[in-house]
This record gives structure tokens, C-alpha cells and sequence, in this order.
């Protein structure tokens, strides 16, 4: 016979393995981050059991200058039998999303526009576009309104806010990704302020879990701090030194509170294996699937 407390402590572990069990129950399906000519290797896996797909070619200038249409083309013929969610990740080397350069900001739109027009020919729903936020918290930028904040806010908006009428006419959804981010609240706010169907948050787990080294949160918070607002994640493994992208297992990051974050939230983001090399995919996603957190 248990004593009052004892029941009530008995009971609330009995609730925790409860909720432990539903989290495990409810098992996503993990996609993949790929370049053009890694699909036709990987096409069967994907369509297999439908999974979400990003291609990656378009963050390559020389992609953006070249024949990307045949490109394109080449990969709709390969994906005829795809039903997954698609997506790009979008133009971001030597893209800034902040500039306030009238100058730099028109190359900033144009260079973006065309990741844009890219994924209407591919028929992709998604673009992944890179936060701006680099210098946030350090000595030349701090979270202060008077130390430069609400300046670069408004350029990011202004920039993002020429995209998103383009992002709406083509069906594409404008994921903003985590990259040097150490505080959630600035890249969650922006969001929430322009308050657009066509612009969400993307949460790369690498990213976060390096940032968690100097200060930020861990990448389970992000995500519970995205909420309803998440529509993407990246997945990688790192040991917290570089962003590694490695196969998952290989690092330090704490899947199941990871995945037990993404069971607390309403969103179905795309969840998509991003491997510095192709042949971790399968991999990482067996990895995930022997542990009961994802397909």
C-alpha cells in the first residue's frame, strides 16, 4: 500500500511514461537534402515511402548562371513518380539578407528571385533562405534596440517583404534558417511581425547544437520555440566544434530530445537529412528508425 505522496509520485511517473510512449508512437518520416545528380540514386528510397525532398543545386552561383532550366527539366523526368513535399534551399553564398545598400540589396532580391523562379519550374513548395542574424550578441551588435537591432531588422524585412509577393505567386513558402543565430527571439520575431502564409522558420539541429556551445539554446528549444511557425528542419550531427554535417550517431546531439520536441509541437515540418556526404543518408535515417524516432 502506498502513502498519499507515494501515489501521487507513482502517478506522475506513470504519466511520464505515458507521454513517453505516445512521443515514440507518433514517428515521422525523414526526407533528404540533395544535389540533382545524387537523385537518380537515391529515387527509390525516396519515393519508397514518400519522402520530402530539398534540392540543393541552386545555392550554387554557377547553378544560377548556367543552364539551370535543362537542370530542372532533367529532374522533374526523374521525380515523375515522387509524392513527397518538395523544396530548394536557396541562393545564400555572399548573400546578406540585412543589406542596407540600396545597391547590394537589389543584387540580394535578384540573386533570390531567381532561387525562386527556379523552384516554380521544379514545382518546389519550399525555399530555404539563410538569418541574417550573425553579429547579434557580440560586442558590434547587441540585442539592443540602440545598437543597431531595429536597423537590421528593417533591411531584413524590407528584403524579405519584396520576395514574399513572388513566393506567393509560384506557391513557394520562405523558410528562414538558424545559422550563427544565439537567441531565437530575433529570427522568431521576425517572422511573427511580418506574419505572412508564404514565410516560416527553419531549424537546422547542427547549427543550434554550435551555437549551444557559446551560450544559445539547445536545438530542442528552438524548436519548441518555432512552434506552429517550424515548417522545416535540417538534420545533421556535429560534435559542437565546426558544422560538420555528419551522419547521425557520428556527434554529440541529443536525438531523443529532439524528436521528443517535435512530438510536442502541432507543425509537420519537413524534416530533411542534410550529409555533408550522400552515401549518410540511408544511414542516418536507419540509425533514426532502429531507435523508434523516425522513418
Amino acid at each position: 500500500m502506498f502513502l498519499p505522496q507515494e501515489e501521487d509520485a507513482v502517478a506522475g511517473v506513470e504519466a511520464m511514461l505515458a507521454q513517453t510512449s505516445t512521443s515514440i508512437s507518433s514517428i515521422p518520416t525523414v526526407g533528404a537534402a540533395l544535389e540533382i545528380a545524387h537523385l537518380a540514386e537515391k529515387i527509390d528510397w525516396l519515393v519508397s515511402d514518400q519522402r520530402d525532398l530539398e534540392i540543393q543545386d541552386p545555392v550554387h552561383p554557377a547553378f544560377l548562371d548556367g543552364d539551370w532550366r535543362s537542370a530542372v527539366t532533367k529532374a522533374r523526368s526523374m521525380l515523375a513518380d515522387f509524392r513527397g513535399r518538395l523544396g530548394i534551399h536557396g541562393p545564400y553564398k555572399g548573400i546578406w539578407i540585412n543589406a542596407e545598400d540600396p545597391l547590394f540589396a537589389d543584387v540580394v532580391v535578384h540573386r533570390l528571385s531567381t532561387g525562386l523562379e527556379i523552384a516554380g519550374e521544379l514545382g518546389a513548395t519550399h525555399m530555404v533562405v539563410h538569418s541574417p542574424f550573425t553579429t547579434f550578441g557580440s560586442p558590434f551588435v547587441t540585442h539592443s534596440s540602440s545598437e543597431g537591432r531595429d536597423r537590421e531588422v528593417g533591411a531584413t524585412r524590407a528584403i524579405l517583404e519584396r520576395l514574399l509577393p513572388l513566393a506567393e505567386s509560384i506557391g513557394c513558402t520562405l523558410v528562414l534558417e538558424n545559422i550563427y543565430d544565439t537567441n531565437p527571439r530575433l529570427w522568431l520575431n521576425l517572422v511573427q511581425t511580418i506574419d505572412s502564409p508564404w514565410l516560416r522558420l527553419s531549424v537546422d539541429v547542427g547549427h543550434a547544437f554550435l551555437t549551444s556551445q557559446i551560450g544559445g539554446p539547445p536545438p530542442d528549444q528552438w524548436i519548441r520555440e518555432a512552434g506552429n511557425w517550424l515548417a522545416h528542419v535540417h538534420i545533421q550531427d556535429s560534435d559542437g566544434c565546426a558544422d560538420r554535417h555528419w551522419r547521425i550517431g557520428q556527434g554529440n546531439l541529443n536525438w531523443h530530445a529532439i524528436f521528443c520536441a517535435l512530438n510536442e509541437i502541432e507543425a509537420s515540418p519537413r524534416l530533411l537529412l542534410e550529409m555533408r556526404h550522400v552515401r549518410d543518408v540511408e544511414s542516418s535515417a536507419r540509425w533514426l528508425s532502429q531507435r523508434g524516432l523516425a522513418k
